[in-house]
Order: structure tokens, then sequence, then C-alpha cells
């Protein structure tokens, strides 16, 4: 029989978006359902509707509650396939629409210089303003062949503006526009802005761009080349199936190995939404690393135990019970503490990743123990929630940025793309 525990997580986000909706559902109501699914399975889907309604709603108007939400959110399998295939012919146009921005963006043969967010932007604009943006280039391309500095920063200048103004059109989005799609909102609107009822649904955008994330990595992976080494065994193998002949030789893959990773996350105020996030990511992603510690830091460093951090619904909770909560920020405390622990973390092999805002009580304390890290470290990858175009008002950017890769993660779309290329690496 199976383990209550395997319904739990599933169950665990549906009894969120229940309180949500104003039931008072408490964690002993999603144990007891858990154990209902062991018991009927999941083959007749009425039969489960009505058994977990009896759990969680008592009344006539929590069953109306309950109802809505439970067809929501356990879709059936009919259902279910019919959006994987409206999800995979999106994904595809897309890839295609990405594909022809890449060849739109260039000048006389070399790509205008934007950054990869710019161009994700670029490729989500209307076709009559990428029309717009392609007609300058045309207009400007032999005038930008005879004096290549100063027309190449002009039609910079032109696609940097049009693309802010797409930015701006998609947080809008994420601000209930009528027309526009809300998960497109999500994704480009600053994760500091969610809002509790939009919690649930960002989380499944997270693990839908993770499983998309797994899926490519995996098969680059498979299509990767070999070591050099022969592999006499499936050489013969392969020579039985042609009656001995050894004319097709086979060789050994190239062993992937991962690297460590070390996680520290600040949880003081606002920062807890956005580590919360970014811990979701990493772990979603299977090719990150081999094995990860993950560390919270305020005023002190707190090590988190892994196994309550399987259970990420329960993430905040955890991290006001460690005490360590809605202090103020002492980064330098923490990366002291973080290299001086014995065994050692850090090492050539790992990789330090830093999720904070770079706000702290003492920065030249921080900047010294962040240079120390960056030592005995392989690398250092700073996760910023501040969007880069702020970058410039906030000192304590620029120092840190001197010394380690920093890189600007304010929405959901950028955070995925900074775990793709850790993943990639």
């Amino acid at each position: 029989m199976l383990n209550p525990g395997v319904y739990l997580e599933k169950l665990s986000l549906f009894s969120r978006m229940l309180r949500l909706e104003g039931l008072p559902v408490s964690p002993r109501e999603t144990e007891d359902a858990a154990a209902l699914l062991v018991s009927l399975g999941f083959e007749d889907r009425e039969r489960v509707k009505v058994a977990l309604r009896t759990v969680y709603a008592k009344s006539r108007e929590e069953q109306s509650i309950f109802d809505r939400v439970f067809d929501g959110f356990f879709v059936s399998e009919e259902t279910m396939r019919r959006q994987a295939q409206e999800q995979m012919r999106r994904e595809a146009e897309m890839a295609e629409t990405r594909r022809r921005a890449e060849e739109e963006l260039k000048l006389n043969g070399r790509p205008i210089d934007l950054t990869a967010e710019q161009r994700e932007t670029y490729a989500l604009m209307p076709e009559e303003a990428r029309e717009y943006l392609r007609g300058i280039v045309d207009r400007y391309r032999d005038s930008a062949a005879q004096n290549p500095k100063l027309y190449a920063n002009f039609i910079h200048s032109v696609f940097v503006k049009a693309i802010l103004e797409e930015q701006l059109r998609l947080e809008d989005a994420g601000t209930g526009v009528e027309g526009l799609d809300p998960d497109l909102g999500l994704l480009y609107r600053d994760i500091s802005q969610f809002r509790d009822a939009e919690i649930p649904r960002a989380i499944s955008i997270i693990q839908s761009i993770s499983r998309q994330i797994n899926g490519e990595l995996s098969a680059k992976r498979r299509r990767g080349g070999h070591s050099g080494r022969l592999d006499f065994r499936r050489t013969i193998r392969r020579g039985l199936e042609t009656g001995g002949s050894l004319y097709h030789l086979e060789y050994r893959k190239k062993r992937q190995r991962r690297r460590r990773l070390v996680l520290l996350c600040d949880v003081s105020g606002s920062m807890v939404q956005f580590s919360e996030f970014a811990l979701r990511f990493i772990q979603e992603l299977n090719h990150v690393s081999e094995n990860s510690r993950v560390f919270l830091f305020s005023e002190a460093l707190f090590e988190a135990d892994p196994f309550s951090l399987q259970n990420m619904d329960r993430f905040r909770d955890y991290v006001r019970q460690s005490g360590i909560y809605g202090r103020g920020t002492d980064l330098g405390a923490a990366l002291e503490k973080l290299c001086a622990l014995r065994p050692a973390v850090l090492g050539d092999a790992s990789t330090l990743m830093i999720l904070s805002d770079s706000k702290t009580v003492n920065q030249p304390r921080a900047l010294a123990a962040l240079r120390e890290a960056r030592r005995l470290s392989g690398q250092v990858l700073w996760l910023n929630p501040i969007p880069e175009g702020k970058w410039k008002y906030v000192r304590s950017v620029h120092a840190f940025a001197s010394v380690c890769t920093m890189v600007s993660c304010s929405t959901l779309n950028s955070l995925a793309a900074a775990c793709r290329r850790l993943a990639e690496r």
C-alpha cells in the first residue's frame, strides 16, 4: 500500500488554495485526505471528489467553494492530455518565434547588443512592434555600415526603449489587464509584488518551466560526445548483432560531474519570498548539483534541515521557527561563519550561491568576507532580486559585483534563465 506521504505534497498545495478561498483547513485534515486517497486511488474522480468534500467542507457554502477549487485543481486525464498538447504547440511556436527574433536582431550581420532578458522580451512583442523596429534597422543599415559606432548606439537605444515599454506592458498583464495572459504577467512581474492568491499559480509555473529545462538538459547530455575510451563490452555486443563484425565501435560516454552547491539565503524581511521561489527552482532542477547545503541568514547563520525543505509549502513557517526571521541583515557575519565551519563547507568543487539584495549593515566587513569566500570556492554566483536597471542607485551592488558574478533575478523569467545557466555549466 502506498504511504500517505505520496499525496501530501499535492494535497498541501490544494489545502493552501482552499485556505485562500476562506475554508478553515488544518494540517490534520490534509493528512486524513491523503489517507483517503491511498485507500480509494484516483481512478474514479467523482468518488474522490465526494470523499474529499466530506473532509474539507462542512456547510453548503463551503461545499460550493470546495467544488469550484477541486474542479480547477484536479483536472481529468483527458483535460490534462489536451492541456499538454496545447502547451507543446505553444512551446513549438515560441521556439520558432525566438529563432526568427535572433535573425532579426542583427545589424549588418552583427548581433545588436542586448541582454538575454531583452532578447526574450523582443520575441514576445507583437508583430507590428517588431516590424517597426525592423524598419528602423533597414532604414539605417547603409549609414551604420559607414559609421558603425554612431548608428549602432542609436539603434541600440531605440530597441532598448521599445523593449522597456513592452516590459511595462507585460507587468501590467500581471495586474489583471483584460485580454492578456495572466501567466505571462506573473513571469515578468517583480516577485516581491506577488499577491497571496497568485502564489499557487506562480509555483505551478516554476514546476512547468523546471520540467522543460530538465527535459532539454537530459536530451542534450544524451547527445553529448564520448570520452574517447573504447567500450569493449558494448562494441562486442553490437558486433554479435551483425555476425561478429566489429565495424561499429562503441565508446564510453563522458561522465557528467555536477558540482556541490552551497546556498546562502537572505530571509530578512521581504527577502523571504524571493528566497522561497529561488529555492523552489533550484530544487526542481535535476542537473544543478550532486548535493547541496542550504544556509539561512539575517543577523545570524542557520543551516536548514534538508528534510524540512522537502515540503516548500511550509518554508515560511520553518523560517519563522528558526528564530532569525525579521531581523536585520549582516552578510559579513554570515559569510565569516560559513567560511570558518569545520569540516569545511566551501571548496574548489563547490559553487556558493547567494540569494540577497546586497543590502547589509556593514558593507566593508561583508566585502572582505565575500573575497574570502570567493578564494575558498570554485565560483560565487549572486542572485539579486533588484532589477538591473536600479543597480546604479544601490552602491553595494557595484562593490559586490566586482568580486563575484551578479545576476538580476527580479522576475520568474529572469530567475528561470539564471537557473538554466547554472544547470548548463
